[in-house]
């Protein structure tokens, strides 16, 4: 049994919607970022960083593993699936979901603050992350141009990526013209569990319809960033 801890953001769906893709059972710990229960003691002894998502595998001795990508490479291994083993192979996967990790995730991370949170806009900000957003994007768009799958076979690479990829509109940036990103964004959202790994711990499918709604993430959001 995984226990999942966890909030409703693109890192922490990259969990779930891993565990989801995996067929594994694991119960969820809602986190209220807002409240900054993250930074509480009991968290911090998952996460020393106060951050979500984390895991405790209670089947192996309650180990705890925090970072998000740290947790589908654990949870692959232990799944035997979506991570090979072959040296190249594994090498292809951990290359592209590092670029995740120091790429997209923080790139767009940037232009959400920027662009949604901040209560002043900083145009020369705002247009710095949205055009580098933009431009890793593309760096997407050309490799899957000659790949269905950013490495050999579909990967925690592709979940980790389609996680972020997917709230393009929340970021602000623009997909226009890059056909085969889009083409790759509609057969992901097709993959078993990403449905519903990205409802978990609460569904946001609404978010962008909904300008209310809009208004208290944002805030929220806001609070969060003096935490």
């Amino acid at each position: 049994m995984i226990d999942l801890y966890t909030a409703a953001t693109p890192n922490g769906h990259k969990a779930s919607c891993t565990l989801e893709a995996l067929n594994i059972e694991y119960t969820v710990h809602p986190i209220n970022l807002v409240e900054g229960e993250q930074k509480k003691p009991e968290f911090l002894t998952i996460n020393p960083n106060g951050r979500i998502p984390a895991i405790v595998d209670r089947n192996n001795g309650d180990f705890a593993v925090f970072e998000s990508a740290a947790i589908m490479i654990y949870l692959a291994d232990q799944a035997g699936k979506l991570l090979p083993t072959e040296t190249k192979a594994r090498s292809r996967v951990m290359q592209w979901l590092m670029f995740q990790i120091g790429g997209t995730g923080p790139m767009m991370g940037q232009a959400n603050v920027f662009y949604r949170y901040f209560p002043e806009k900083i145009q020369p900000a705002i247009d710095r992350y949205q055009n580098e957003c933009r431009r890793l994007f593309e760096v997407l768009d050309t490799h899957l141009s000659d790949n269905q799958w950013l490495a050999d076979d579909y990967s925690i690479a592709d979940i980790a990526h389609w996680c972020w990829a997917r709230t393009y509109k929340w970021s602000g940036v623009s997909v226009d013209g890059l056909d085969h990103l889009q083409r790759w964004l509609k057969i992901m959202a097709k993959q078993p569990g990403m449905a519903k790994g990205i409802e978990v711990p609460v569904k946001l499918s609404n978010l962008l319809h909904n300008e209310k709604e809009q208004e208290k993430f944002k805030a929220n959001a806001r609070a969060m960033l003096q935490k």
